[in-house]
C-alpha cells in the first residue's frame, strides 16, 4: 500500500537542514555523500558464533512468517511508536511465528527504531529471532510538494534514502536481510511519485555494485516492491527495456496483488453466482473469497510468465497482498460489500495455504491497524488492514490463536489484548453481507 510521505526529523533531514544553513546546497550536498559513501569500505560485520540465516534462507523457509509492519498508533505520522511499543508488538507478532517485518522508509524514525527494538528483545532473550525486509522510499521529482510531480526525474531525496538504507545493513547485518529498493513507485496509479523503471535500476544496480565491492553484505538481497503490472504481469506500458534489466538486476521479484481493490475496479470474479443460491450464506462467502484468491493467483502467475519469457528464473514472493476487515467506501455497504472480519480471515487462511504450499513467501498486509493511512475517512478501508486494529483487539482471523493462549501475558500500550466482537460469532456475522448476485466471468488461470 502507498507509504504517503509526511515532513519528518530524522538524522538525514537534519544534516541537510545543516548543511543549507552552511551554504551548501541540496545538490552539492549529496554529490558529497555519495562519493563519501562510494569511497571508503564499509565495516560489514559478521555474525560470528551466532547461526548466519540469508535472505535466501529466510525466504525459502515457510516456517518464517513475514508480514508487512508500521506500529503507528495515531492518525498522524508525526506520532511515532516508541521502542517500548515497538518491543510489545514485536513480541505480539512472534507469539504468531512472525519472523521477517516489512518497513517501508528511513527518512522517519520508525524503521531505525524497530531494528534498536529487535537488538534490544535479543538482548533479553537470546531465543527471539526476527529479520528485516527494509524500505527504502523513492520519490519523483516534486512528490508530496503540491506542485506537479515531474516523474521523468526522481527526488533529490532518493540518493540519501539509499544511502541510509545501505548503512543501516552494515550496521545491523543479522537483522536487516532485504532492502526494496521503492514501495508502489512504478505503478502509474501513484500519480503523486511514481518514477519510470530506470531510476528503480539506477538505485538497485548501486546497491548491488556495493555488494561486489565488499560494501555490503554478500548475501543481503536487493529487490523492489511494486504491483504485478509493474512487474510486467499487467499492461503493455509497463514492458519496457529498462523493466527487463530490472528484472534481471535484482535478487528476487516483490509483486503486490490485491484482489480486494478490484471487486470494485475489475470485479470480474466478485459476486455470488447464480446457481450457488442454494449454498448456505457462509459457502457462498467461501467460494467468493476462493475466486478472489484464483484471482491473485493469476496475477502472481503472469508476473512469472514474463519473467520466464526474458529468460530469467528466480524467486517471486509476494510483497505485500491483504483484505480490509471494515470499510466505508468503495469496498463496504454501498460498495462492493467486500470488508468484514470473516472475509478477511478467509483470503488470510486461503493466502496463507497456497503461498505455503508453493514455498512463496507471504508478506502480509498488514499487522496492526494504522490509522493515519486515510486520516480524513476514519471509515476508510486504508485504515482497517490489520490482523489487529489500533487498540490491540485480536480480529476474527486469530481468534484462534487467541484461544490457544498464544497471546497470554501481552499487551498493546499496557492493555492486555482481547478479542473483537467480545469474541461472539454471531455479533460478528451481523456485520458480514454477501457478495452480490451476479453473472461473472471467471478468467482462465
Amino acid at each position: 500500500m502507498n507509504d504517503r510521505r509526511q515532513k519528518k526529523e530524522t538524522k538525514s533531514n537534519r544534516i541537510i537542514s545543516t548543511c543549507s544553513l552552511i551554504g551548501i546546497s541540496g545538490k552539492l550536498f549529496i554529490m558529497f555523500l555519495m562519493l563519501s559513501l562510494n569511497s571508503c569500505d564499509f565495516n560489514v560485520k559478521k555474525e560470528d558464533g551466532m547461526k548466519k540465516v540469508t535472505a535466501e534462507a529466510i525466504l525459502a523457509n515457510p516456517d518464517y512468517k513475514a508480514i508487512s509492519y508500521g506500529g503507528y498508533r495515531k492518525d498522524t505520522r508525526s506520532v511515532q511508536p516508541t521502542i517500548a511499543q515497538l518491543k510489545e508488538d514485536l513480541k505480539i507478532l512472534a507469539a504468531i511465528g512472525v519472523k521477517v517485518i516489512r518497513t517501508y522508509n528511513v527518512h522517519m524514525p520508525q524503521a531505525v527504531n524497530t531494528i534498536e527494538a529487535i537488538e534490544e528483545l535479543k538482548i533479553e532473550d537470546e531465543k527471539f529471532e526476527m529479520y528485516v525486509m527494509l524500505g527504502a522510499w523513492i520519490d519523483c521529482k516534486n512528490a508530496w510538494t503540491g506542485l506537479d510531480p515531474i516523474h521523468e526525474e526522481e527526488s533529490e531525496r532518493n540518493a540519501i534514502e539509499i544511502e541510509r538504507a545501505a548503512q543501516l545493513a552494515v550496521e545491523h547485518p543479522d537483522i536487516v536481510k532485504i532492502i526494496s529498493v521503492g514501495n508502489e513507485a512504478m505503478v502509474k496509479w501513484a500519480t503523486e511519485y511514481y518514477v519510470y523503471p530506470k531510476v528503480i535500476l539506477k538505485w538497485v544496480n548501486h546497491l548491488q555494485g556495493l555488494k561486489e565491492q565488499n560494501k555490503l553484505p554478500k548475501d543481503l538481497w536487493i529487490t523492489s516492491s511494486d504491483n504485478f503490472a509493474s512487474w510486467g504481469g499487467g499492461e503493455a506500458q509497463y514492458k519496457v527495456e529498462e523493466l527487463n534489466e530490472l528484472i534481471h538486476a535484482v535478487d528476487y521479484i516483490s509483486m503486490h496483488t490485491y484482489s480486494m481493490h478490484d471487486t470494485h475496479y475489475n470485479p470480474i470474479f466478485w459476486g455470488t453466482l447464480h446457481d450457488e443460491q442454494n449454498l448456505s450464506d457462509q459457502e457462498k462467502i467461501d467460494a467468493a473469497m476462493v475466486r478472489s484468491v484464483e484471482y491473485s493467483k493469476s496475477q502472481y502467475y503472469a508476473v512469472k510468465n514474463y519473467m520466464h519469457a526474458l529468460g530469467v528464473n528466480k524467486p517471486i514472493h509476494v510483497g505485500e497482498t491483504g483484505w480490509a476487515s471494515y470499510s466505508e467506501d468503495f469496498y463496504g455497504e454501498q460498495g462492493s460489500l467486500a470488508c468484514d472480519e470473516y472475509k478477511q480471515s478467509k483470503y488470510y487462511e486461503l493466502m496463507r495455504e497456497w503461498t505455503r504450499e508453493e514455498q512463496i513467501k507471504c508478506f502480509y498486509f498488514e499487522a496492526f491497524d494504522e490509522p493515519w493511512k486515510d486520516s480524513d475517512n476514519p471509515g476508510g478501508s486504508e485504515n482497517h488492514f490489520g490482523l489487529f486494529d489500533v487498540h490491540g483487539q485480536v480480529k476474527y482471523v486469530l481468534w484462534d490463536s487467541f484461544d490457544k493462549g498464544v497471546f497470554k501475558g501481552l499487551s498493546r500500550d499496557g492493555v492486555a489484548l482481547v478479542k473483537t466482537y467480545n469474541g461472539n460469532k454471531d455479533s460478528l456475522w451481523k456485520d458480514v453481507q454477501l457478495p452480490p448476485v451476479k453473472e461473472i466471468l471467471i478468467p482462465e488461470y
